[in-house]
């Protein structure tokens, strides 16, 4: 059985997918965070395909969740741009924007891709 917690992340994740909807010119970015790790991906929800994804347990570094989130967000960032991406719609998959998922964002932003 979910936690109550879990249910309500997922309730809200539903919410926000329902608003939410990525295209071949501004795909969608996912956001899942477990415990330890963050997971990216980036989707084009008109042909049902993810574009590519990444985590930050491939990042080689000593700094914490956020530090990693920040580094995740301009890797994702950098990546996108070498695929002709520029602007995105975030997906912050039912999580509060705060923490991680708020430096995520910033770093995205703060390498030049607009929400």
């Amino acid at each position: 059985m979910k936690s109550t917690s879990q249910v309500r992340r997922i309730t809200r994740h539903k919410r926000v997918r329902a608003r939410v909807h990525g295209t071949a010119l501004c795909p969608r970015v996912s956001v899942f965070r477990s415990s330890k790790h963050m997971q990216v991906q980036i989707i084009n929800d008109e042909s049902g395909k993810t574009l590519f994804g990444m985590s930050d347990a491939v990042l080689k570094t000593k700094e914490a969740k956020s530090g990693r989130a920040r580094l995740l967000g301009e890797a994702i960032a950098k990546r996108a741009q070498e695929l002709g991406i520029s602007k995105i719609v975030f997906d912050r998959g039912g999580y509060r924007y705060h923490g991680r998922v708020r430096a995520l964002a910033d770093a995205v932003r703060s390498k030049g891709i607009k929400f």
